[in-house]
């Protein structure tokens, strides 16, 4: 079932012809979600990211609806009296009365409302049932069934058209809510998804084919110059390298500039995440190295929230230790120090052999003795509720990687979000994604993929599939995604170990690059930030929103579909210069020396790629009518 472009717009070039202007004044946009200031899962920041560009367009129509939850609502919500007239006798009319709508002026204005997930889906219904005057849409992130049946680990993929959906939904008892997905789909003026694969999933199990895709973006934050990021990466991967120096003490026998460092992270959904061919390939991985002699060691970090009841005791004992050697070191120093200070101030040189006496050894020796380990490092960071039946810690126990010294690969399973006030690993999320070298994210189920996108934002190059959304868009957009630090690994066309032998290679050719050719990689990966920028992405938002009032309201809007075959798709050229993968290096050899005279011209590549984005969208109010345009 090959991935056609059948959309209405799937690609950035087809936004050349977006130049219609819509007079939003007297229409409203209600935007409905379970995630409204509500964090559960990525919907949560598709929201958030996206609100600020919303409003800049909607300016004070546009409303958010989502729970009422006190925790939320203390810390991120702020409680205001709403200016609007009507919206202020509305609210006062639900709060007398309930949750019930009621428009209180002689002339309402043209109403859009956005419901996202069917959580939302109800809603949608009965504005429908009702027949209310509302324009609809209705956005599915990811199909509830879709789920469901790849975390039983059917061949989903390529049996789409023979699944009995009204069966599979039954046999899972989740036949209440995939209705309720399903009838929102159907009855919304206009319907979207994340991504192209999705979209042929929402067509065989939702039963209609999506009028648009609206793919996920973020805020982008671009730095005037470009070695910053390359500094905030060389500033994280430093706290890192602390923890593992706590982490693997008395068996720190491995050199930490010669350390790469991988992860993944996201929800413990094993198979569906990919975490099961990730392990495979990582043991793979360290036969390659170990047979080939490499000096490169690999650290792979499994960020993934698990039930746990304490910090493992022998990770915590790490950290201590490593904080005692650091503490005897500047005691030592300071001393030594001291004495030199006084030798040289009496105009002597100082004699080497008297400047550490035997308390100075005498604290380097019990501070050496206390790192000795009779155990190996620990795999898993916490104490795990069911050790014995957890996915991860079962597949590492078969596939023998126990942090051995003989080892290349080594594994550190995190089973809790990151966090700055952490005692362990004191780091937040977009701190830890900085200071790792690439993201590996082998998902085989994954509409659209915020991880990788976040990885392309802060210049990290990761790993994704063609099964995710992330990398179908990127593969569509990007002439060879490889050369910007995008692999796209095929889990659609490839069985389970051909998936996983490509897997192994995407990961031995990245350790044998040269520390020049990673920064090269990640100067790249960073450029591509433009692409997945609300200022680009949210365009697709607003095409969607014009359809919706040009159907709901066809005498006041007017909207033209584009023609998905009359644009040929934005394509990133390949870098015309040195690439960054040691397999297509013209050198025979891939240990470069960080000196060695490559041809590569930062700036000359990077003019070439920004004549390949168009410039982006911004809000602009008309002077004197108070009506957002599109700036040219």
């Amino acid at each position: 079932m090959p991935l056609a472009r059948s959309l209405s717009v799937t690609s950035l070039s087809g936004l050349e012809d977006w130049d219609e202007e819509f007079d939003l004044e007297d229409a409203v946009l209600f935007e409905v979600a379970w995630e409204v200031a509500n964090k559960v899962g990525g919907i949560y920041t598709v929201i958030q990211t996206k609100a600020r560009l919303t409003a800049e367009e909607w300016g004070e129509n546009y409303f958010l609806v989502g729970p009422y939850v006190e925790s939320n609502v203390r810390t991120q919500v702020e409680l205001i009296e709403p200016t609007n007239p009507i919206l202020k006798r509305t609210i006062d009319k639900m709060n007398a009365s309930g949750c019930k709508y009621a428009a209180q002026c002689e002339e309402p204005p043209h109403i859009l409302a956005h419901f996202h997930e069917w959580l939302a889906g109800l809603g949608l219904m009965l504005c429908r049932r009702r027949q209310l005057p509302v324009a609809t849409i209705f956005t599915t992130h990811a199909t509830l069934l879709g789920r469901y049946l790849c975390a039983g680990k059917v061949d989903f993929y390529n049996n789409l058209a023979e699944f009995n959906v009204d069966k599979e939904a039954g046999d899972r008892q989740i036949y209440h809510r995939y209705c309720l997905e399903r009838s929102a789909a159907r009855c919304a003026h206009v319907f979207t998804t994340v991504s192209q694969i999705t979209a042929i999933e929402a067509e065989y199990l939702l039963k209609r084919k999506p009028d648009i895709i609206t793919p996920n973006g973020l805020n982008v934050k671009k730095f005037s110059a470009m070695h910053e990021f390359q500094n905030l990466h060389a500033k994280s991967k430093n706290r890192i390298q602390e923890f593992i120096r706590g982490h693997f003490y008395g068996h720190l026998d491995f050199n930490l500039d010669k350390c790469v460092f991988l992860f993944i992270a996201g929800r413990y959904e094993f198979s569906n995440k990919g975490a099961d061919i990730f392990l495979e390939a990582l043991a793979r991985l360290n036969y390659l190295l170990r047979v080939n002699h490499s000096d490169v060691t690999v650290v792979a970090f499994f960020i993934m929230p698990a039930r746990t009841n304490n910090f493992n005791v022998e990770t915590l004992k790490g950290q201590a230790v490593r904080k005692q050697l650091w503490d005897t070191a500047q005691t030592v120093k300071e001393r030594f120090g001291k004495k030199l200070y006084e030798s040289l101030l009496v105009g002597q040189l100082p004699d080497v052999s008297k400047m550490l006496d035997k308390e100075d050894f005498t604290m380097m020796k019990r501070a050496i003795f206390s790192t000795q380990r009779q155990c190996q490092p620990p795999i898993c960071t916490h104490n795990m509720l069911e050790d014995s039946s957890d996915p991860i810690l079962n597949c590492i126990r078969r596939i023998g990687l126990f942090n051995c010294s003989a080892d290349r690969v080594k594994v550190i399973f995190h089973p809790e979000f990151l966090s700055s006030t952490s005692p362990l690993l004191p780091m937040d999320y977009e701190e830890f994604v900085r200071g790792c070298h690439l993201g590996v994210f082998p998902s085989y189920y994954e509409p659209w993929g915020y991880t990788p996108a976040e990885c392309t934002v802060m210049g990290i190059p990761s790993i994704s599939t063609n099964l995710s959304g992330f990398g179908c868009f990127m593969e569509e957009h990007i002439a060879d995604p490889s050369a910007y630090g995008i692999y796209i690994l095929d889990r659609r066309f490839r069985g389970v170990d051909e998936s996983c032998n490509q897997l192994t290679s995407f990961l031995f050719q990245f350790c044998k690059q040269s520390r020049r050719q990673r920064i090269i990689q990640r100067n790249r990966t960073e450029r591509l930030s433009d692409l997945l920028d609300w200022r680009y992405l949210g365009r697709y938002y607003i095409s969607a929103r014009h359809m919706a009032l040009a159907k709901a309201f066809p005498d006041t809007y007017m909207y033209e579909a584009q023609d998905p075959t009359s644009s040929s798709g934005f394509r990133y050229p390949r870098p015309a210069s040195v690439p960054p993968s040691p397999s297509l290096s013209r050198h025979s050899s891939p240990h470069h020396s960080d000196d060695e005279d490559e041809r590569y011209d930062e700036d000359l590549e990077a003019e070439k790629d920004r004549v390949n984005i168009r410039q982006p969208f911004v809000a602009k109010t008309k002077a004197g009518d108070g009506v957002p345009s599109e700036s040219d």
